[in-house]
């Protein structure tokens, strides 16, 4: 089984103190190198484009990232693709594969903020189109050096030819679905692997999104896909510590965002509530969170999991800290258990 962290490398206020933006980058570098030193899979960075986060630029961000780190796979957590070029993202993470010799993935998803569109002279009434139109012109570059193609919102490629090409033979593509029953079916049938964002609500909640997936890629003659659980968490030495480190900066994010979409404030006891074994949050010791991943595999028998630990910011020593017991305690115990379990099979 697969263990990364993921992140939008929020920079909101710690204690009233907001970091200058170069320091939020240093530290993320920080946790980056120290996360493949510990020995997790994957790092990936999000897109967003808004003042409380320093990651509007994923690709340049993984690549200052190659030259901390030299074994963990380096991926976007998620590309917007619906307002991105198609051929930029590919020659950007194609450039990624070479610097990092062979560890750069994508991650794509349609976004669940909607600023790049506005920014970038998208239309928000052709959100799915766009996601649909790109993701078949990202595929055939993929596949092909020189292309010919055709859409309707992009201007058309006529044979050109598309460079660097990657180290790999072809770029790792991934597509994270928050709740969309046809995105989920639509990425098996296209024989692509899926992130599912359980972000609030009930794990068990989402199988269905999984069964379509599944659905999808045997109803297009594909071989089952891999899984991945993308949630929110963090770890502390002691339940207790760890909820009350995370609640303060869970609760800052969520309640700005509940102000912009009509949600009403974290209480405390909420947070707690969806901390535990059956909630949305893995929050907790290391075998609270052991314990929780172990819950969510008998559901989706998942491959890959990823935490995002930055929910809102948290003092970078706690980052740190969270970073290692996932990587040193919470990882290999998960993947003892499971591999015990699938060789009993």
């Amino acid at each position: 089984m697969e263990f990364g962290i993921y992140t939008f490398a929020e920079n909101t206020p710690v204690d009233g103190k907001t970091l200058p933006p170069q320091q939020r980058l240093e530290n993320l570098m920080e946790e980056a190198e120290l996360a493949d030193q510990a020995g997790l899979d994957i790092y990936a960075v999000g897109e967003h484009h808004r003042e409380e986060y320093v990651s509007s630029s994923p690709a340049v961000i993984l690549a200052a990232a190659v030259q901390r780190t030299r074994n963990i796979r380096l991926s976007s957590a998620v590309t917007v693709l619906g307002s991105e070029d198609p051929v930029r993202v590919h020659q950007q993470f194609a450039t990624l594969d070479l610097l990092s010799k062979g560890r750069a993935e994508i991650i794509l998803g349609r976004g669940s903020f909607t600023e790049s569109f506005p920014l970038f002279g998208c239309d928000l009434r052709d959100y799915d189109e766009l996601f649909a139109e790109n993701l078949d012109l990202l595929l055939e570059l993929r596949e092909n050096t020189v292309v010919k193609w055709k859409g309707k919102h992009r201007a058309s490629i006529d044979g050109r030819g598309v460079w660097p090409r990657p180290m790999q033979d072809k770029i790792p593509v991934w597509i994270a679905v928050g709740g969309t029953p046809q995105s989920a079916y639509r990425a098996g049938a296209l024989g692509i692997p899926m992130a599912i964002a359980i972000i609030g609500g009930f794990p068990e909640q989402f199988k269905p999104l999984a069964d379509l997936h599944k659905r999808g890629a045997m109803e297009a003659g594909h071989d089952e896909l891999p899984i991945s659980i993308n949630s929110h968490g963090f770890i502390a030495d002691s339940s207790q510590k760890a909820r009350d480190i995370a609640f303060p900066a869970f609760k800052n994010t969520m309640d700005r965002i509940g102000r912009e979409r009509g949600w009403p404030p974290m209480s405390r006891q909420q947070f707690d509530a969806s901390t535990n074994l059956k909630g949305a949050n893995v929050v907790g010791s290391p075998q609270e969170v052991i314990d929780k991943i172990l819950y969510q595999h008998e559901i989706f028998g998942h491959g890959r999991f990823l935490l995002q630990m930055s929910v809102g910011s948290v003092p970078h020593k706690d980052m740190m800290r969270s970073i290692e017991l996932f990587a040193t305690e919470v990882a290999p115990a998960v993947r003892r258990e499971v591999g015990e379990v699938e060789n009993s099979l």
